[in-house]
């Protein structure tokens, strides 16, 4: 492909802007976020999807009318989608179930053939994400397996970009980089960089708690793996290609810190960030609180927070995940994952249209809907309702709510029993959690699930 023929959208990557922190607590510091989120697609991978593609192109591996293939948890295989697609190559991507659904949307939208698998298993079982993306690469034809595990091109990116920029952005004064590890590219590319032009400068490590990453760089152990939220970085396993040597603090972040940071970072500085940004930001502040002399310190936006709406920035989702505290009761109002008091329940009135009953359901997800009279419950509605009165004449969808309802539904009060919702759910009814005081909100299956699986963590 000549120089005239190149798509224009990649010589946007790159050239990220760089801000000062203004309005978190810092300590003696000077804290900078690098927007890697302003690239084409969303985040510091696409410097790592043009390099990898790109030098894979010079040297033959990726012939004309090749397939691209990569295991990723989402923003690797969205860098290598935007240049490979606009290149005119296949995209096959393997990415863990853990994914956003903004991430997969995304991909598919881009025209990448997506490949889910289990995000409970490790290296070595079948269903893992980096197995099943080798056994995809052996199997296709023309296939370039980008394996931005081991490829030389990932690190070379940032060595020969993030880093030069940052120097150039700091004006030649900075003491320390707050960086995560997935492939471990950025870490080993600015450390190679740095060794050259600022040999004294310190890496610091933001690692997911569940990780094994922070603690082998503090001891040199090879731990268990746990598990985690934060999407992108964190591993089981020390990639091929990570330098670790110019680290000199390490910490574990938990998911609970990283969600609420992220969503701090928003509130107070306007950057919406997605997960893994909480985790660097969190180490980032945790390392310059810390500090007892001023320093001039670094850290990414990784990626944008859009692709993260429906988790970091969804209360449900993180009530759900235990990652959002709110008041509890010690009762069934405990499991009610959209409660009446914070204004969170989907409802309908009873003069609202049955076509606003049904675009309700399908918009959060759900078959039931409470009735409410003010905050009354008056009845509830749910599919078989619509359908028993629609199912003969579309017009119907005009009709009042009240005319389909079920009124006077059956309810329980805060203070039942598990047995008593388990019992209605059987029945193939929502449990109402109501009393003489006022309606609390839905029990779900979904939420009896929900509330059992905390109980066993």
């Amino acid at each position: 492909m000549s120089r005239s023929d190149r798509p224009a959208v990649l010589d946007q990557i790159g050239n990220t802007p760089l801000v000062r922190i203004s309005r978190l607590a810092t300590g003696p510091c000077e804290l900078f976020l690098k927007l890697e989120s302003q690239n084409p697609g969303g985040s510091i991978k696409d410097r790592i999807g043009v390099s990898m593609i790109e030098a894979a192109e010079r040297d033959g591996r990726l012939p004309p009318g090749g397939t691209v293939i990569e295991a990723t948890a989402g923003n690797t295989g969205l860098g290598l989608a935007l240049v490979a697609r606009a290149k005119g190559y296949r995209v096959v991507l393997v990415v863990p179930d853990k994914m956003s659904t903004e991430k997969v949307l995304h991909l598919k939208a881009m025209g990448a053939e997506v490949h889910m698998t289990r995000s409970d298993v490790g290296k070595g079982h079948p269903d893992y994400y980096q197995e099943r993306a080798c056994a995809l690469a052996r199997e296709i034809a023309g296939a370039f397996y980008a394996n931005q595990f081991a490829n030389p091109d990932n690190p070379r990116a940032h060595e020969e970009g993030t880093g030069p920029e940052i120097w150039k952005q700091m004006n030649h004064d900075v003491d320390a980089i707050v960086v995560g590890v997935g492939s471990s590219g950025t870490l080993t590319g600015l450390t190679r960089y740095f060794r050259q032009v600022q040999p004294a400068l310190a890496f610091v490590l933001a690692d997911p708690v569940g990780s094994i990453l922070a603690e082998y760089t503090r001891s040199g152990a090879l731990g268990q793996a746990g598990s985690w939220a934060v999407e992108g970085i964190g591993e089981d396993f020390v990639p091929s290609i990570a330098d670790f040597s110019a680290v000199r603090a390490a910490y574990s972040i938990p998911d609970e810190e990283s969600f609420g940071t992220a969503r701090e970072l928003l509130r107070r500085e306007g950057i919406l960030g997605g997960s893994s940004t909480g985790t660097l930001l969190a180490s980032a502040l945790r390392y310059c609180r810390e500090q007892t002399a001023p320093k001039r310190v670094v850290t990414f936006v990784c990626d944008t927070g859009t692709r993260y709406l429906s988790k970091v920035y969804n209360d449900a989702w993180m009530v759900d995940q235990g990652l959002l505290r709110r008041r509890a009761y010690g009762d069934l109002r405990d499991l009610v994952s959209r409660r009446a008091e914070d204004g969170s329940v989907v409802s309908v009135a009873p003069d609202d249209p049955l076509l606003t009953a049904f675009q309700r359901m399908r918009l959060a997800d759900v078959s039931q809907l409470p009735v409410l009279d003010g905050s009354r419950l008056v009845g509830v509605i749910d599919e078989s309702d619509l359908l028993m009165t629609v199912q003969s004449d579309g017009s119907s969808f005009r009709e009042r709510v009240a005319s389909a309802m079920t009124q006077a539904p059956s309810t329980l009060p805060p203070q039942a029993s598990l047995i008593e919702v388990r019992a209605m759910l059987d029945r193939g009814l929502v449990a109402i959690i109501a009393d003489e005081r006022g309606f609390y909100g839905l029990i779900t299956r979904s939420d009896l699930l929900n509330h059992l699986r905390r109980t066993l963590v």
